[in-house]
């Protein structure tokens, strides 16, 4: 700017007067635009924000997440895009396996992960992460043409549950329905295969991954969903968020701000019901 000022003090020396009031009239244009750019430039930095924000996800949970012509579509991008408007920022998008997911964010080739990402003990130990955006709750998955009367530990008495082996389901299950018999899978199709046999009565799992079944597997034709049971957030964390390294604590609160403006002016809930036709917090 100084310089700036010198170089319109030296050609006021060569000027007629009658052209000096235009001069200074750009001139002053001219500084008012440069002090707004270096305005913006400054808050952006105080808040160390950048103009792009790069977000992973893996392309492989939908309706979370998928690939749509090799392109990465679903609940969490088009929550994203509408986050990223609220924010003023440009937002692309990057397919990354879910093994590399959080080393990709900590060694800074993204800068957020949407990826049906829980927020646990274990995943806080090296992120932080935005308010939950899902509290995914929990559901039974039974037989139509046999219904169950309730889903308390007593109605459940001496009905045999199918639940993913080594998980919160397990543990849950076992701990709020000990009256049943809790029969372990190494995945949640064979429970499911096994409850079309007769063999388990219901199978537990989140609702998502139920009804993800239910469409597109024929299979699953003779089921329904059963009874949802709140998210314990003692077996399966508080839910869904955003993943961010921990340093960027101006990001997540712009995040956590713009989350909250759409959850206020209903924008969460028309995205969600494109994806997801039942709550999700």
């Amino acid at each position: 700017m100084t310089d700036a000022f010198l170089t319109a003090v030296c050609l006021m020396k060569h000027m007629k007067e009658r052209d000096k009031s235009a001069f200074w009239q750009v001139a002053a244009a001219i500084f008012f635009v440069f002090g707004l750019f270096v305005a913006v430039g400054m808050a952006r930095a105080e808040d160390n924000i950048p103009d792009v924000i790069r977000i992973a996800s893996e392309g492989a949970r939908p309706p979370y997440n998928y690939l749509e012509n090799n392109d990465l579509a679903g609940f969490e991008i088009e929550l994203g895009r509408e986050l990223c408007a609220r924010m003023n920022v440009t937002c692309t998008f990057v397919t990354q396996d879910w093994d590399n997911l959080i080393p990709g964010l900590l060694d800074h080739h993204y800068d957020a992960i949407m990826a049906a990402l829980n927020i646990t003990e274990e995943n806080r130990e090296k992120l932080a992460f935005s308010t939950p955006y899902v509290r995914m709750p929990l559901a039974f998955l039974g037989r139509r043409d046999e219904p169950i009367a309730g889903v308390s530990a007593e109605a459940l008495a001496g009905k045999k549950i199918g639940v993913i082996a080594n998980t919160a389901f397990e543990a849950y299950a076992e701990d709020h329905f000990p009256k049943a018999q809790i029969q372990n899978y190494a995945s949640l199709e064979e429970a499911i295969l096994d409850l079309g046999e007769k063999r388990v009565d219901l199978v537990l799992a989140e609702k998502a991954d139920l009804n993800d079944f239910r469409t597109n597997r024929r299979e699953a034709q003779n089921t329904v969903i059963i009874g949802d049971l709140p998210r314990d957030p003692a077996y399966f964390g508080e839910g869904i968020g955003i993943g961010l390294r921990k340093g960027d604590t101006a990001l997540k609160a712009k995040f956590d701000q713009a989350l909250e403006e759409i959850r206020k002016d209903g924008t969460f809930r028309k995205i969600r019901e494109r994806f997801f036709p039942y709550e999700i917090e």
